[in-house]
């Protein structure tokens, strides 16, 4: 009977208090993301002073982007050690890095006061947010995963994130309402500065989330866990599985950037108000919230393929189209239209990709390669988005034309579908005709 009893880990007692301790350090992840993203503005004037208010602004989704490249480096070092030992103590780890991010950027003081220590400051708080982030949402997606119920892994690993979009909820509605309080000049002399005071005095909360969770199951269940070393070796051998699993990424990391972290400079180049780009955050983070689950729960019964090769060429064939639409004459009705449409792909796709990047990698080193794959498409293509289509429009004169950006990215998620599908069949053929 001792042994019978020892050989079975031990279940998850609450699945929804366990996906609410897990994703709750996505929040603080998301939450400090989209509030560089949304005063990039009032950043790159207190932080990186310059004549051209467009290289000003450049040069902060520079900082932004450099951040996110920091991102396939925390994959692989703290994947590794979450592969190593374990999913909850790996959490708390990545939490406190990322906190000490948030608080360095809360609190740095500006160009005007120390000069260029002040820029140097701010990319050290980023660096650390990029490294950490480049397991924390590889980490949750796993144990996610792992605590799933049979038949609903899409489903569970959705919530990942779904946690996200409250984040953007909750800082898009801190913004409106310091907009509807305070005059503009003082919110770009100190008022930007107090959303990100308020992450700080949520951190110790999310710490004391974190402490109660619970291992995995599965994690418990292995007889043996991968050194670091082995760790590397196996991530090197299956390259070619976290490059299509990074093609996959993609279009979930672009498109999530663009609907988020770009709309507000966006809704500034369509001369909207700031007010009208907040609501429509809001907006856009309420329906993301609704459609990733959706995404995954479709996904589970009707498989992955489909979905994602449905959303990816929708995406493809009408992202330029409703660009050029909404910037011909700019409107909030416009705006919110495109952005709810853009919500729709990103959402379902997220929902689906989500569960099929989670098994498309091995079993043993899952944080790692999962990690790794999803930090690529956010480093190299995600989080350069508002870059890249701040740089579009300057170089084109052309509003929509990032919607060209929005197409490859959806090209490459079609396309890393009918490979990982493709290979996976001839696979399960191979094994039938074994």
């Amino acid at each position: 009977m001792s042994q019978t009893s020892t050989s079975q880990p031990p279940q998850i007692k609450s699945r929804i208090g366990a996906i609410l301790r897990a994703t709750s350090g996505n929040f603080l992840e998301q939450f400090d993301f989209f509030l560089f993203g949304f005063y990039a503005p009032l950043i790159a004037k207190a932080f990186f002073p310059s004549q051209d208010e467009t290289a000003a602004l450049l040069n902060t989704f520079g900082v932004f982007w450099l951040g996110a490249l920091m991102r396939p480096v925390g994959a692989v070092v703290l994947g590794a050690y979450i592969d190593r030992i374990g999913r909850r103590l790996g959490l708390i780890v990545t939490l406190a890095i990322m906190a000490m991010g948030t608080i360095i950027i809360a609190f740095c003081p500006t160009y005007a006061t120390i000069g260029v220590a002040a820029p140097i400051i701010v990319l050290i708080g980023r660096l650390l947010q990029g490294f950490s982030a480049g397991v924390e949402l590889g980490g949750v997606s796993v144990y996610l995963s792992e605590i799933a119920t049979p038949g609903n892994r899409g489903f569970y690993t959705s919530f990942q994130s779904s946690s996200q979009q409250v984040a953007i909820f909750v800082a898009a509605i801190i913004g409106f309402t310091l907009n509807a309080m305070m005059p503009a000049d003082t919110i770009a002399a100190w008022g930007w500065r107090i959303p990100f005071f308020i992450g700080c005095l949520i951190i110790p909360f999310i710490f004391v989330l974190r402490r109660t969770l619970e291992e995995t199951p599965a994690f418990l269940s292995m007889k043996k866990h991968p050194t670091t070393s082995e760790v590397f070796n196996s991530a090197a051998v299956n390259w070619k599985i976290i490059l299509l699993g990074m093609m996959l990424a993609v279009m979930t990391t672009v498109t999530f950037y663009f609907v988020t972290v770009y709309t507000p400079s966006f809704g500034k180049e369509l001369k909207l108000s700031a007010q009208d780009s907040l609501l429509v955050t809001l907006m856009v983070a309420v329906t993301n919230f609704i459609w990733n689950p959706v995404g995954g729960a479709v996904s589970d019964r009707i498989g992955r393929k489909p979905v994602l090769l449905t959303i990816a060429c929708l995406s493809f064939l009408t992202a330029y189209p409703a660009l050029l639409w909404l910037t011909a004459a700019p409107t909030f009705g416009k705006l919110l239209a495109v952005e709810l449409m853009f919500s729709f792909y990103f959402g379902v796709y997220s929902g689906t990709m989500l569960g099929a990047l989670v098994e498309i990698v091995p079993a043993h080193v899952r944080t790692t390669c999962f990690s790794l794959a999803f930090a690529l498409a956010a480093a190299l293509f995600g989080t350069f988005t508002p870059f890249a289509a701040t740089k579009l429009i300057a170089m084109t004169g052309d509003k929509a034309s990032p919607g060209f950006w929005l197409m490859c990215a959806a090209a490459s998620g079609a396309i890393a579908a009918l490979l990982i599908y493709r290979e996976n069949a001839v696979a399960a053929r191979a094994a039938v005709a074994a």
